[in-house]
């Protein structure tokens, strides 16, 4: 259908309904929740109209609060992403971006397959003027006050130069800054000790063009920080290629399940321990929100003209709901123009630097 969304003065969420692992009917729930919370989010939903028109109509609070595309066609978790750019024309997916693109929309969120969706948004929404490697960034929880770190890249690309990691510090610096609330984020550079001679050359080079920019691009850049420092507060953003963000973020996963595992384990070991659950109830539930991936479900597509916002595949309303919202905050702050304008002005800076005679003794 090509009715337009006719609530003047929302913002406007285009989400694709079929990329999750538990359906559409997941998907319109997190959003109602979304809708229950704030009355200034409108949505694009797309995929089977008649089966979405069903699932919405059981949602109050919908009413009048979301449009349709009609799309035949998914994304699964196991298509190619060069497949589905070749074919994937008739997909919720694709229809989810092409809603961004058209301007109809202010952000695009959805629970599908990864590769496919970043090879669709690049396709589709293009790079920013400038960008060599979009990145996916994360929030990470942190020690620091505003409760999570930004981590990128967390797996957009396996490959980073200097170059890409000083546009990563940039991106990341604006993120935090508009994402965030964060006037002047602090960047580390992750490496395997803080110690400036240590890392590969592509480190190193970094390091010493983060350093230069930061001034100007008006972030603190504190050098290199360790794995441990992820969680930490010594940094607001952590600056990373993807391969080496993607096994540190699965691996994060896998420890805070392992210790949620075994909290369970201790506290069924006898009936004092029990009895100690009982007690604890009230701070063992404040722990598990605090630490709770659903809280901060999304990863954001940077470098692109539009804002994407990759779901996890297996999230529920909660996760969804929470997806939503940071598309909403982001489109909220401006921040797609914020970026762009800041990518160009750095562009121009790194331009200015290369036709600038080097100082005495440099």
């Amino acid at each position: 259908m090509t009715e337009q969304p006719s609530q003047a003065g929302r913002i406007t969420i285009s989400v694709d309904a079929m990329g999750g692992d538990s359906g559409p009917a997941t998907v319109v729930a997190g959003i109602a929740t979304s809708a229950n919370k704030n009355p200034e989010i409108a949505f694009i939903l797309h995929g089977p109209e008649q089966t979405l028109r069903k699932l919405v109509a059981k949602r109050r609070v919908l009413q009048g609060r979301v449009v349709f595309r009609d799309c035949p066609d998914v994304v699964t978790m196991e298509d190619k992403p060069s497949q589905v750019v070749r074919n994937g024309k008739n997909t919720s997916m694709w229809s989810a971006l092409e809603s961004v693109r058209k301007g109809e929309a202010h952000g695009a969120v959805s629970c599908g397959n990864t590769g496919a969706l970043m090879a669709l948004s690049m396709m589709r929404l293009r790079k920013l003027p400038g960008v060599n490697r979009p990145a996916i960034a994360i929030l990470w929880p942190s020690r620091n006050p505003q409760g999570f770190n930004v981590m990128l890249d967390v797996g957009a690309d396996v490959r980073a130069d200097a170059k890409d990691l000083l546009q990563y510090a940039l991106m990341g610096a604006s993120y935090a800054r508009n994402g965030m609330a964060l006037e002047r984020p602090r960047i580390g550079l992750l490496n395997v000790g803080t110690e400036e001679h240590k890392g590969r050359a592509e480190l190193k080079e970094a390091h010493a063009m983060i350093s230069d920019f930061a001034e100007r691009a008006n972030f603190d850049f504190v050098g290199f920080v360790e794995g441990s420092d992820i969680p930490g507060d010594k940094a607001d953003v952590i600056v990373t290629d993807g391969f080496t963000g993607n096994v540190a973020i699965k691996t994060g996963e896998g420890t805070a399940s392992l210790i949620g595992d075994l909290l369970r384990q201790a506290f069924k070991y006898s009936p004092l321990s029990r009895l100690a659950s009982i007690l604890a109830i009230t701070s063992l539930q404040r722990l598990k929100k605090r630490i709770d991936p659903r809280r901060v479900n999304g990863g954001v597509f940077l470098g692109l003209n539009g804002t994407v916002v990759k779901s996890h595949g297996g999230a529920d309303a909660t996760g969804v709901s929470a997806a939503v919202k940071l598309a909403f905050t982001l489109a909220q702050s401006g921040f797609a123009e914020k970026l762009a304008a800041r990518v160009a002005s750095t562009a121009e800076l790194a331009q200015d630097a290369a036709h600038t005679p080097p100082k005495a003794g440099e």
